[in-house]
């Protein structure tokens, strides 16, 4: 980011923080809040630049704009206590924001300063937190405990927020940082070997608009854990973490109104679901240092164990790997046991119900087998607990 575009950046925090004090002592209407409101907006537009977007993640009380630190200022500081009272972990927004969007959450912003409602995404703005989801959570373990590794799992909300920066990167055709996508990894697998609760990790990100992230991070660890009690150990460990990290890469290729749209899709919507294994395999290919696994599991994950799924190809002439149906069964309990804003969050016993009906012909069933003996055991740990993912409307 240019030295001009941080001064805008910085203009932007400063109308915008103006704006929130502004609004909490008048109507969201008075002509000062609309002004301040207006001029935060040509900053930011002055910010964005020729870029799409811009990303603003929050680190406990500092700021981190399109993956670099921002300058320590009273206004940043002032974002960043605002974000924290309303539970954002980051905020991104597109250039086309329009002024209403940014009026609708200054305006939130004061009314979660005198305890009003959850904050709530916009079109063109979306909003982020991050949160620890577990039994253990709710006993009293913080999110510092869980951060420095007191919790059992040491992946700290920052290496969290860089997750996140990288996905944000392939999103914007950027070249992935593959050596820090490793270190996460490195981590979870670590908690395993040290039997520490892996599980314990499921969900660290609570998104609210960002699903990719939360997903892919929890069929990671679900990956790990089957891989783990079927023996394998060292570097192929480790491949399958990352594959796993990856196995949904072709979805950033796919615009979000189809992600998220709450109706039924159209045939050519499907079609455009459909292709990102392919997309996301391809793109893979392109990067130096990713595990040839990886290109296998992005593009074999919804291929299904009967071969009846997608993409196609040639009949008998094709078996998917062990970690691309490893990653077929994480993906369905993890999708099963999320709410979203188009399904609910199902029980356990109901997920279970659904993948053996699936072992045989979507799964396979040894696999089957082998997911839910290590489920069972960490629900019977847990009292049949541990709660799930929530993503709000």
């Amino acid at each position: 980011m240019s030295a001009d575009r941080r001064q805008a950046l910085q203009h932007f925090m400063r109308h915008l923080a103006a704006a929130v004090s502004t609004a909490g002592l008048y109507p969201i209407s008075h002509s000062q809040v609309k002004n301040l409101c207006r001029l935060a907006l040509a900053s930011l537009v002055d910010a964005i630049g020729s870029d799409t977007e811009i990303k603003i993640i929050r680190i406990e009380d500092e700021l981190v704009a399109d993956g670099l630190p921002l300058e320590r200022s009273m206004y940043a500081a002032r974002l960043a206590g605002m974000l924290k009272s309303g539970g954002v972990g980051h905020l991104r927004i597109r250039r086309q924001v329009a002024e209403h969007e940014l009026l609708s959450l200054i305006e939130s912003l004061a009314k979660k300063g005198k305890g009003g409602n959850e904050l709530c995404s916009s079109e063109n703005i979306r909003l982020g937190q991050v949160e620890v989801r577990s039994v253990r959570a709710a006993e009293g373990i913080s999110l510092a405990d869980w951060a420095s590794g007191q919790a059992g799992i040491g992946v700290s909300a920052e290496e969290m927020a860089l997750f996140m920066e990288m996905y944000e990167n392939v999103r914007k055709r950027k070249r992935l940082d593959v050596v820090g996508l490793s270190e996460i990894v490195t981590v979870f697998i670590d908690a395993f070997v040290n039997d520490a609760d892996p599980f314990l990790a499921l969900a660290p990100l609570r998104a609210m608009d960002e699903y990719t992230y939360t997903h892919s991070t929890n069929v990671c660890i679900l990956n790990l854990a089957q891989a783990t009690a079927m023996g394998i150990v060292g570097a192929q460990l480790h491949d399958i973490g990352i594959a796993a990290m990856l196995h949904d890469v072709g979805k950033l290729f796919i615009p979000e109104e189809i992600l998220n749209k709450t109706g039924k899709l159209s045939e050519a919507e499907w079609e455009i679901i459909r292709r990102h294994p392919v997309t996301g395999a391809h793109y893979l290919l392109d990067i130096p240092g990713v595990p040839r696994l990886a290109v296998v599991t992005a593009f074999e994950h919804h291929m299904r164990y009967d071969m009846r799924g997608y993409p196609k190809v040639k009949a008998g002439s094709w078996r998917p790997n062990i970690a691309s149906q490893m990653t077929a069964i994480s993906d369905i309990y993890d999708s099963l046991r999320t709410k979203r804003v188009y399904s609910k969050a199902e029980d356990f016993m109901v997920v279970e119900n659904v993948l053996r009906e699936e072992a045989g012909s979507q799964l396979n069933p040894g696999l089957v087998d082998n997911f839910l003996r290590i489920m069972a055991r960490h629900h019977a740990r847990e009292g049949g607990g541990g709660g799930s993912q929530e993503k709000p409307a």
